[in-house]
């Protein structure tokens, strides 16, 4: 199946270079160049992987333009990349199996998460390494220090030694499974915030990208009796139809926030939402939703990453009895129940509808840019697509 390899020994593969090609952000704000980065000796529990596809995610957008600094600090160069699949090219000691104990092998594909320090309070006690204080994050690391390779828009990617791997099974597509590093594992990491959406719940969902389209999948999945999305454009509002929407609401054809509650409310009967999720990321997203939940709701805050501040009366979460739940990032349970939600509804959503162009690594300025004017849903860069393709 993997005849383009020679096996060298048990541990890795022949013909692994020196450096990789990789799309390195060297100045905010400018195009990203292709630079040679050296590619590093493995540590204990550590794994090299040769990158299939990797998605380009609003975050990266952001991470290359510099808004993304304005939430932690950035020390350049980095590569841009946190959505990857790869397949193992070379072990490191005692890294021979998965997060779920499923036994690795030379070629096997996998996503992975950001590593967490393993010894801290969050990481021990709490069991929430997301909000680990000493994370390394693929995409905000420097490239100029070991292990370089940071990033997924590159040949190759280092997996840190406390990284979280899952094995990607054979029924999901690289090219979904792509998304189960972000999109898709930050929906389920939602969800399960969010706990029981019951038959007769109502569900507004703020946002019709990648993670809003996933939460309308999911929701459809767990049984929503209505389930309106609000966003644009209308490609993607079309898609989210196809996967469950039961009404969709366009922010350009309804630009106030008061016609897009009238609306909601229409729809549900005066009252507003039992739940709303917020995955737009828009900056007036956030009061807006507190708007369209009925009084004793839910919602779930997960699309807002920038630094914009907004005003609320606090009184309207008290006396309205309402529950606000913040929701971050996702580990490597979550990446696994996204691979399997992929695998089990892989008859029923037409995931392969998301991806909406595919790159070579020599196009990453373009495709970055084509995701910032709203022409793709999920662009994705193929590092090893011929430079020849259409």
């Amino acid at each position: 199946m993997y005849e383009h390899f020679k096996e060298e020994d048990e541990m890795t593969w022949e013909r692994i270079p020196t450096t990789s090609r990789a799309a390195v952000v060297t100045e905010f704000g400018k195009p990203l160049e292709i630079r040679e980065v050296p590619i590093p000796d493995l540590q204990r529990g550590a794994l090299l992987v040769k990158i299939e596809a990797a998605g380009i995610c609003g975050t990266d957008v952001h991470v290359v333009d510099g808004a993304a600094a304005a939430s932690q600090p950035i020390e350049l160069p980095i590569i841009p990349g946190h959505e990857m699949v790869g397949r193992v090219v070379q072990f490191g000691e005692d890294a021979d199996r998965d997060s779920a104990g499923q036994q690795l092998a030379l070629g096997d594909r996998i996503v992975f998460t950001h590593a967490a320090c393993g010894r801290c309070f969050y990481c021990t006690v709490s069991k929430q390494p997301g909000l680990c204080k000493e994370r390394t994050m693929y995409a905000f690391t420097t490239c100029a220090r070991e292990p370089y390779l940071t990033g997924g828009f590159s040949e190759y990617c280092y997996v840190f030694p406390t990284s979280g791997r899952i094995r990607v099974p054979d029924e999901v597509e690289t090219e979904w499974a792509t998304a189960a590093s972000c999109a898709l594992r930050s929906v389920v990491t939602s969800f399960q915030r969010l706990g029981t959406i019951e038959s007769y719940q109502n569900v507004v969902i703020q946002g019709a990208g990648p993670l809003g389209l996933f939460a309308t999948a999911m929701a459809n999945v767990a049984g929503a009796n209505q389930i309106i999305v609000i966003g644009g454009p209308d490609s993607r509002l079309a898609l989210a139809r196809e996967w469950g929407a039961t009404s969709t609401i366009s922010v350009a054809e309804h630009t106030r926030a008061e016609a897009r509650e009238n609306l909601v409310r229409d729809l549900t009967g005066g009252e507003g939402a039992d739940i709303v999720m917020e995955f737009s990321g828009a900056r007036t997203a956030f009061s807006e939703g507190l708007d369209l939940i009925r009084d004793g709701g839910r919602y779930v805050v997960t699309g807002q990453m920038g630094p914009q501040e907004v005003t609320i009366t606090p009184v309207t979460i008290t006396r309205r009895h309402l529950t606000i739940l913040g929701s971050w990032s996702g580990e490597a349970a979550q990446y696994w129940r996204a691979l399997e939600f992929l695998k089990n509804y892989r008859e029923r959503f037409d995931f392969g509808a998301m991806i909406t162009g595919r790159y070579h690594l020599d196009q990453v300025n373009e495709a970055m840019e084509r995701m910032q004017r709203f022409e793709e849903i999920k662009p994705l860069i193929l590092p090893t697509l011929s430079t020849d393709a259409p």
